[in-house]
């Protein structure tokens, strides 16, 4: 088949920057998805469902969908029982850290990619032990206001870097998406992921 468009229905600048660093340059288009319609105890379900419905708004917004492909993510942290998206506000991020640092939690990243009318999902899980923090970091880390914007109240490409100290399994879904797990599922729509690079324009 010729080379599909692609758009990414994610506002997540990680997430963009992670397809542009693998030689892709999608369109992106905002879902505007409410996240808070879907509740669940699984993180696989609250991860892929808004992921679903992210690349579903988008894709029924298309002219073209038949040569579009759609790519909506959504990640969600799982951490001592609970399922965790973007804190609430300040306190809530510092809380959250002072509840995860010197443990593990799990990163969940739902994905979902919609060519025409077939559809593929799937979640990858990643692994992530946090550093020891005091509270002195942590309030200095939550006032900068990078945790509010992000779930799980941390990046591992930003300044939480530092307060990651390893992780099991990709590291580019802990940053918002999947590139092997992605690349499986386009092949899976029939695309290949080398007919997708192009070259980024500067």
């Amino acid at each position: 088949m010729t080379r599909p468009r692609l758009v990414l229905a994610s506002q997540s600048p990680a997430r963009l920057a992670t397809l542009r660093s693998a030689g892709i340059v999608p369109e992106v288009i905002v879902s505007g998805v409410d996240e808070s319609v879907i509740v669940s105890d699984d993180p696989v379900v609250v991860a892929t469902e808004l992921a679903r419905l992210k690349c579903r708004a988008v894709a029924h917004r298309l002219k073209s969908p038949d040569d579009t492909l759609v790519v909506g993510c959504d990640s969600v942290l799982a951490f001592a029982g609970e399922v965790l998206g973007k804190p609430a506000d300040a306190q809530t991020a510092v809380e959250r850290w002072r509840a995860m640092r010197g443990r593990s939690g799990v990163l969940h990243t739902g994905h979902c990619v919609r060519l025409g009318e077939r559809e593929v999902s799937d979640d990858a899980a990643t692994t992530v032990h946090f550093a020891d923090l005091d509270d002195a970091e942590i309030e200095a880390y939550v006032a900068t206001g990078e945790p509010l914007q992000v779930a799980g109240a941390f990046t591992v490409d930003g300044l939480g870097g530092a307060f990651v100290e390893r992780i099991e399994g990709d590291h580019h879904n802990v940053v918002g998406l999947s590139l092997p797990l992605l690349r499986t599922m386009v092949a899976t729509l029939g695309v290949r992921w080398t007919d997708l690079w192009r070259t980024p324009v500067h």
